[in-house]
Formats: C-alpha cells, structure tokens, sequence
C-alpha cells in the first residue's frame, strides 16, 4: 500500500508540476496506477467507463446551467437588481451595502456560477458604491464574500459535480443548499450591519436620506427584479413544484435567459457566438476534470486506497469534530494553489469515505465540500473572485485579500456551526424530499 500511494502522489503532482491540465493529470495518474498494479486491459476498459461517466443522466444539467449563465452575463440583470433592490436595501444599517449580498444571493439563484455571480454583480454595484462615497473596505470584501453564494444557492455547477463523483442525488443536494445559503447571506449582512453601527464614517451621510424614501417608489422598484424573479421560478420553481428533473429545470433556465436576453435587446450574431464558444469551452474542461476524477476515483478504490485510508484514521479515534477542522485546514491550504473543481476532484476518491466513517452523510459533506470550494474562491493567489474584482476595481490583490479576510472567517465559523448542528443541512432534503 505504500507504494500505491508513493506512486499516486509522485504521478498526479509530477504531471501538474509539468504542466498538464488537472483533468489530464487525474487521467495519467488513474492510467498509470492501473498498468502498474493491476492486470486490467485498459485499452478495453477506459472506453467504455469514458462512455458511462459522460453520459451520466445528471451530468446533462451542467453544461445548460453553464449556458444560462453566459446568456446573463450579456444580459442588463445586474443592473436591474441594484435599481430594484436599493431602495428596500437603505432602510437597514449599512444601506447599500447589502445590495451586494441580496444581489448575490439572488443571482446565486438562477446562475450556478461563483465567479459569474460576482462579475454580473459587481460590475454595476461596485462603481456604483464606490462613486457614491461608501467604505472600499466593505463595498469589495461584501462582494468578495457573498460572491461565493453563487456556489451555495442552488442550482449550483459544484454540486452537480460533486453528486456525479460521489453517486448522490442533485436534487437532494440543490434542497440542502437553500438554508445554508441563506444562513451564511444573513451572516455577511449581520456582520455589514454591526461593522456600520460601529463606525457609521463608513456610510456616506448623503445615504440617510434613503430611510424616508416614499413606500409608492420603492414598490414600484421593485418591477425591475421581474427578470430574476422569473428565471427563479422557471429553474428552481419547475423543479420544487414537481413539474421538472434538474436536467429539465435547466433547459428552462436556458429558454428563459434567452428571452430576457432577447426582451433587454442585448442579442446579435456577435453575443450567440460568444455564449457559444465561451459555454463549449467551459464544459470542455469540466468534462475532462470530471472523466479524470471518476476514473481515477475508480482506480484508487480498485487499489483499496480510500479503505486503508478510512482503517488509518479510525485507528486514531479522531473525534468528529476535529476531523472536520483538520479538513478545513486541508482544505484551506489546497485553496491557495488549486481552484474548487481541481479540489473536489483530488480529494474526494479518499476523503469522502473518512466522513462517511466518522457517522457524516454524503448529502451534508457535500454541502461541506461547496463551502471549502467557495473559501477557495478568496483564498490568494488561487483566487477566481479575487481576479473578477481585480478587472472591476484595479486594486491589488494584497488588498482585496486584507478586506477580504473577515467573510472569509464568517465561512469558516460557519462550516464548524454546520458540523455542530448537522439538522442545518439535512432538514429541508428530510422535509421535501423524504
């Protein structure tokens, strides 16, 4: 067994050291193990399972949730939401501030993407809090941090990923993701709120003037988030409402993001073409990633890799507890080198079946595993929203990641209150679903 292992680690980060895309990494290391320590015939068995992992009947929601999410990101919904939500957003403390959380969290809602929830929403609130006098410091790490919402709220491509690799359901997954996220958005609200109430110079004094905003306008703002609201209800309405399966609930968000796109005039030849191209693309990597940790995922379980893993650290009476911030410290680490995909699919051939030993299900620590993603997402230099808020603002990363660090925080107190009270994730599968 020390061998196996020797070799696994020595071929998957001698491959990336040379240079190779993860996926390809995953496939070498899942190829090389197999010709150097079983007898399978590879060239009659790698085909076939390719075949069945790629026409997975679940893994047919992603690339139309990554194809909803490039018809918005051309879209003018960015806009819509602030217009819509500011008025409502200035009678709490932090005014506007919350505009990026509620955004987020909206848009979370109908895109599956992390980094496309931040760029879509950043790129009209950030010049708009920033021109109006509002707290860098609070205006960019509130995006940074409920920018990763795009992750937790379903529908959400990691988690299409993660049921696909682990064999659990995406509906169940999408379920348990709601009062998460939901909990983590009123976090990062919570936190703007007292950080404004302490040092209210963080807030223009022009803003007060929002709280006495006649009720007839802010009503009638609230018409610009109809194009949200009804992607909304065409993914996850379709879906909660037992009129469709994720699969098809997508194909919904996909016909209705072209509708909005075709209602606020933002199509031509030149925006199908590059939805086209920049969807394919996206996909491309995905799929081979996904191939590449389920083969080798396969292969390490063939080998009896993750078991002696899981009879190693059962031998060390870990309590659960201290398994998951040992996890998170792993994980925390992996983040400033690897970006969420790559970090599911290294990790999870080994590190699922400890959870599962430890008396975790798989619904929960896949909830677990969107969270380590999203801290991912703001953890330097490996950091997607990091790059997303760097075009938007110009500034350096050293700052981004300074203003940066109390939301990170919050998601990490909030992954150990997930693995205290567990009931946080399983009660809505448990309730809707049975």
């Amino acid at each position: 067994m020390g061998a196996i292992v020797s070799s696994l680690f020595g071929l998957l980060f001698g491959t990336l050291a040379a240079g190779a895309w993860i996926g390809i990494a995953l496939l070498t290391t899942a190829i090389g193990l197999t010709v150097m320590f079983t007898h399978i015939p590879i060239d009659k068995l790698f085909p076939q399972y390719v075949f069945n992992i790629l026409t997975t009947p679940d893994l047919v929601a992603l690339p139309l949730f990554i194809l909803m999410g490039e018809f918005l990101f051309r879209t003018k919904i960015s806009q819509a939401l602030f217009t819509g939500l500011a008025p409502w957003a200035g009678l709490l403390p932090g005014r506007l501030l919350h505009v990026n959380i509620v955004g987020c969290s909206i848009f979370a809602a109908i895109s599956g993407s992390s980094a496309a929830t931040t760029q879509v929403v950043g790129r009209m609130t950030l010049k708009e809090l920033l021109s109006r006098g509002y707290s860098p410091e609070l205006a960019i790490g509130g995006l940074a941090g409920a920018g990763t919402l795009g992750f937790l709220i379903p529908p959400s491509t990691v988690m299409i990923m993660y049921g696909v690799l682990a064999n659990e359901s995406v509906l169940r997954l999408f379920t348990a993701g709601f009062l998460p996220g939901l909990l983590l958005a009123a976090s990062f609200g919570t936190y703007i709120m007292i950080r404004s109430a302490m040092k209210p110079e963080l807030i223009p004094e022009s803003e007060r003037a929002l709280r006495h905003m006649p009720l007839r306008e802010r009503f009638a703002a609230l018409r610009d988030l109809a194009p949200a609201l009804f992607l909304i209800l065409c993914v996850l309405g379709s879906m909660y409402g037992g009129l469709a399966t994720p699969s098809e609930a997508a194909a919904l968000g996909v016909l209705g993001a072209f509708l909005v796109s075709l209602h606020q005039r933002c199509l031509s030849l030149k925006v199908l073409r590059d939805v086209v191209l920049g969807a394919v693309q996206t996909c491309s990597v995905m799929g081979i990633i996904i191939l590449g940790a389920s083969v080798l995922g396969n292969v390490t379980t063939t080998l009896g890799i993750p078991a002696a893993v899981a009879d190693f650290v059962t031998s060390l009476d870990l309590a659960p507890i201290v398994l998951i911030l040992a996890l998170i410290g792993l994980y925390l680490v992996l983040g400033t080198a690897l970006e969420g995909f790559s970090m599911i699919a290294t990790t999870l051939p080994v590190v699922l079946p400890l959870v599962e030993a430890a008396g975790f299900d798989k619904v929960w620590f896949g909830i677990f595993m969107v969270l380590v993603v999203e801290m991912a997402q703001i953890t330097p230099p490996v950091a997607f929203n990091f790059a997303v808020i760097q075009n938007i603002t110009g500034r350096s990363t050293g700052y981004i990641a300074r203003v940066t660090f109390p939301f990170l925080l919050i998601m990490i107190l909030f992954v150990i209150l997930l693995a205290v009270f567990p009931q946080i994730v399983t009660i809505m599968p448990d309730l809707l679903l049975g």
